[in-house]
């Protein structure tokens, strides 16, 4: 096992974020440890003062309700479309396997690997396809978009044809838990079509992934079956509270997004000027290409800056956001050239 392939989530899917991993396999690194390794915004929310009752009671279906109200708007649900509130976006993805089963599924590659992974541990035919096309010979199409890691964006209108066609047979599932910052590529508005199903993920965009708050924009026939699979109380109450106020919140969505879309043409400019090629991504993430990548991500760690490498793409890297300057100033030292050279 080599330090770019180490950090990882076991037992198949590996992911960013394994500060606890990284800390083990680079003990002399310095510290803080700077985490690029996820997509997550480094400038969160700012949490409200809480009730102690959101804590000491059960959620009730007023707390309910104000965070339908305001996802509704936040997403741009139509009145006829569910939104099934739960615990992240991760959670739909490994429960809509079991509540939706499927023979063939067909995903947008190269992309998420959860997708695949719980669709074929349901004993689902999976297959990464290349084109929109492809996915309508499937019982259940996949499409992430904006992509992880690449940032490919898929159209609306080509989303809502591959909707159409797979409607007399399956289910087209749009994971747009990167979508926050770019609402105009969305098809959430058109969620209450019955062969749609829309994930949006809370915690990447407000900086909050611990929370455990995502959602499943659906068709009102299918947003029963989820809510009865994930049964009573599916989010807690600090994160019913949390959410409202935070989804709400316009003014602070638009002007995260100004930010983050400034710090990720900050980080293009200086992996660019490391010699990265800049392969795509969002304003969240950023990934780049270089042919010493495996190296690259082991200077990078033992300098105490996580970053995330993919096995099946060893020349590739994906940077998020610095958190602050202090952290900027880190990863330009450490790019001014790779350990050997």
């Amino acid at each position: 096992m080599t330090a770019h392939s180490a950090i990882g989530a076991p037992p198949l899917v590996a992911h960013g974020g394994r500060l606890d991993a990284a800390r083990r396999l680079f003990p002399d690194a310095p510290q803080p440890w700077i985490d690029l390794s996820t997509g997550v915004n480094p400038r969160a929310y700012p949490l409200p003062p809480l009730d102690d009752e959101v804590f000491t009671r059960l959620p009730d279906d007023d707390a309910f309700a104000a965070l339908d109200g305001a996802a509704r708007k936040a997403y741009g649900a139509p009145a006829g479309a569910d939104v099934v509130p739960g615990g992240g976006a991760q959670a739909f993805i490994q429960m809509l396997p079991r509540v939706f089963p499927a023979k063939r599924v067909a995903i947008l590659g190269f992309t998420y690997a959860e997708h695949a992974a719980c669709w074929a541990a349901m004993g689902a035919q999976v297959e990464m396809v290349e084109t929109i096309d492809a996915l309508a010979n499937a019982d259940v199409g996949v499409i992430v978009a904006p992509n992880n890691p690449d940032g490919r964006v898929v159209g609306p209108q080509d989303i809502l044809s591959a909707a159409t066609q797979m409607s007399q047979r399956g289910l087209l599932i749009v994971d747009e838990s990167f979508m926050d910052f770019t609402p105009e590529a969305s098809v959430a508005g058109f969620a209450q079509n019955e062969s749609l199903v829309v994930l949006r993920s809370f915690g990447k965009a407000y900086g909050l992934p611990g929370l455990r708050l995502g959602f499943a924009l659906c068709s009102r026939a299918r947003g029963a079956k989820l809510r009865a699979a994930l049964g009573p109380w599916a989010v807690s109450g600090p994160a019913l509270a949390i959410g409202a106020r935070a989804l709400a919140d316009q003014a602070w969505r638009i002007g995260a997004a100004r930010a983050c879309a400034g710090h990720a043409a900050r980080l293009d400019a200086l992996l660019t000027q490391a010699g990265f090629h800049i392969m795509g991504g969002t304003t969240l993430f950023r990934l780049a290409a270089n042919p010493q990548a495996p190296r690259w991500f082991a200077h990078l760690a033992a300098r105490g800056i996580l970053t995330r490498g993919f096995a099946d793409r060893p020349d590739w890297l994906r940077f998020g956001l610095p958190p602050n300057e202090a952290a900027w100033a880190r990863l330009a030292a450490a790019l001014e050239s790779v350990d050997g050279d």
